[in-house]
């Protein structure tokens, strides 16, 4: 079992910054993200780019990547970012139950899809991602015990 799994759609946009700022927060706990319905081979887009830029991240790296059964079967947690995106988790990957939730879960919030939109959405999304982000911290660095 490794780590914590990132999940949206496209990831392009949400779970490639999620995990990059999980990964900043907690380098101890491998962060990864992955897409439902993946642009697989894509970058990351610009907006989400810059936007990890002003936080000292590098997305130029990331290549959208689909999900797989063996990393929902390796993730000790699989955060989505939309109450469906976890339904369709666990539909497809039914061992997945119990391990999967929404990154805004503390919040009762689906994290907005800034994919072909403008920077101020990216910039909501982003901002929302943080707030998950901190409010899962305690119960992810709970994970390497």
């Amino acid at each position: 079992m490794s780590g914590v799994l990132m999940v949206c759609e496209g990831n392009v946009c949400r779970s490639p910054m999620a995990a990059a700022l999980l990964n900043k927060a907690l380098p101890q706990i491998p962060a990864r993200s992955a897409g439902t319905r993946a642009l697989a081979g894509r970058r990351a887009a610009p907006f989400a780019v810059a936007l990890m830029d002003e936080r000292g991240l590098d997305l130029r790296p990331h290549v959208a990547a689909p999900l797989t059964s063996a990393q929902v079967r390796s993730a000790q947690l699989i955060l989505a970012m939309t109450r469906a995106q976890c339904g369709t988790i666990e539909r497809v990957f039914p061992f997945a139950r119990g391990k999967v939730y929404r990154l805004g879960e503390h919040d009762r919030l689906d994290i907005v899809d800034p994919y072909q939109r403008g920077r101020f959405t990216f910039e909501m999304a982003v901002a929302q991602i943080e707030q998950g982000v901190r409010r899962w911290l305690d119960a992810i660095a709970g994970l390497q015990h």
